[in-house]
């Protein structure tokens, strides 16, 4: 589980309460979650490279392609239960994920450059020089255009290695590292809308403008009941789905559409609560309107992240790994991939492409006077953070199945990211457990 000190710790951020509330609590609640998360998914994965490997692994191919269908009027839709957890499950995690990002924009770190700058700075790092690196190996051949798979950071497994390591690891380098996969995850979906998205049908989207206009009106005409919104993000889902953008892109635009400021103040659900406190007897139509004010007082974004980020970290992303991480394991395989450019692009992006990325761009930043590294980050505190954030994983395999048709290929890359994100993850955390255990409550920044 996550530090439950996080909240005390943010000194560094101002220490007012109003940040304890909408970035600590958000911080640790997301925190422990996505530890608990990580290691269901670790679990998953080694589920499935045994089942993929045992004499039943004919079994583990034939279940994810057992085919899923239904016809309304002249539409059908047909696919896979592989493609229905990456298109259909995968858009709920993005739409936690956009939830995420509106939430850090709106109220959390990035919604001060002061905050952001560090963090976003390594971010790009992170993502540009492990693509470099993987071209490097791969450009002009079979394998280039899986040139986005080392650019990620798995936030949940991320946060299980710096769970394991207590007082070594300041709510402050906590924060760095959650800011900066968040800043990840943006040019993540960026890649997958820009470069993974082909054939596109114009009527389509078209269909999906209007349902993301209808949103629009419906949220300025002040309407918030909830099932409304959900029919339509269903209807615009299918219509990202079928013209050709990557349907997980749906989630996101959704998540980032949903209000992230509370529609009443917190000083008006105090005096509902009050009032309500005050009476011996209250009407049925008066407690659902004091009940309306004070959930209210509580963003919609929030009240909804809070809802679905436990089906996502719990459910999906486990049945995620499940479904992509059955890689064969054979001599052949493995051979193989020993000498495949796209196997050790993806290990050494992954592994030196992502340390060299944040350390250097965080640090060229610094020495510019563009931002400040906390002395509790300094030196080999930076690099081991780096390290961790080499642990790609989930949207690295996400983008692997996005990138590669041929499956041979595909395994090859999926290797890679196992090999690469379980050897940032021992060495970034033998970097951190060297550093001195830090006070619990750090002021120099």
């Amino acid at each position: 589980m996550a530090d439950k000190n996080i909240l005390s710790d943010l000194t560094f951020l101002g220490g007012s309460s109003r940040l304890a509330r909408f970035i600590g609590r958000p911080i640790h609640h997301f925190a422990a979650i996505e530890a608990a998360g990580g290691v269901l998914m670790l679990i998953a994965t080694v589920v499935a490279l045994i089942w993929v490997n045992s004499p039943w692994q004919d079994s583990y191919f034939d279940f994810w392609h057992t085919q899923v269908s239904f016809s309304v009027g002249d539409y059908h839709f047909e696919a896979d239960l592989e493609h229905i957890v990456q298109d259909g499950l995968m858009a709920v995690f993005f739409f936690v994920v956009g939830l995420e990002i509106k939430r850090e924009l709106v109220t959390g770190q990035l919604r001060d450059p002061r905050f952001a700058a560090l963090p976003a700075v390594a971010a790009l790092g992170g993502m540009v020089v492990p693509a470099l690196v993987y071209l490097a190996f791969n450009a002009g051949g079979s394998g280039q255009d899986g040139w986005g798979i080392p650019m990620a950071t798995d936030i949940a497994f991320a946060v299980g290695v710096l769970s394991l390591l207590g007082d070594r690891v300041s709510s402050q380098m906590k924060v760095f590292l959650l800011t900066l996969a968040i800043v990840d995850d943006i040019g993540a979906i960026l890649v997958i809308a820009i470069f993974y998205t082909s054939d596109l049908s114009g009527n389509w989207l078209l269909a999906a403008a209007i349902l993301l206009a209808g949103v629009v009106l419906l949220r300025r005409l002040g309407v918030w009941y909830l099932p409304v919104y959900l029919v339509i993000g269903v209807a615009f889902w299918l219509a990202v789905y079928e013209s050709g953008v990557h349907a997980t892109i749906a989630g996101v635009i959704l998540g980032l559409m949903t209000p992230a400021k509370p529609l009443q103040s917190e000083e008006e659900a105090r005096r509902w609560a009050s009032w309500l406190q005050m009476q011996d007897v209250v009407h049925l139509d008066e407690a659902r309107r004091a009940g309306f004010h004070i959930r209210e007082s509580q963003p919609v974004s929030l009240r909804i992240e809070e809802m679905l980020h436990p089906i996502a970290g719990y459910i999906i992303i486990p049945v995620f790994a499940l479904s992509a991480a059955g890689v064969e394991l054979s001599g052949d395989v493995l051979s193989a991939a020993v000498a495949s450019p796209v196997t050790l692009g993806v290990i050494i992006g992954l592994v030196v492409g992502k340390t060299a990325g944040i350390s250097l761009f965080a640090w060229a930043a610094h020495w510019l006077g563009w931002v400040a590294i906390p002395k509790s980050m300094a030196g080999g505190r930076l690099a081991g953070l780096a390290m961790v954030a080499g642990i790609g994983f989930t949207v690295s395999l996400f983008i692997s199945r996005l990138a590669f048709d041929d499956p041979s290929v595909a395994d090859e890359s999926k290797i890679g990211i196992l090999v690469g994100s379980l050897v940032a993850a021992v060495v970034g955390m033998g970097i951190l457990s060297r550093a001195q255990p830090l006070p619990k409550h750090p002021n120099q920044t």
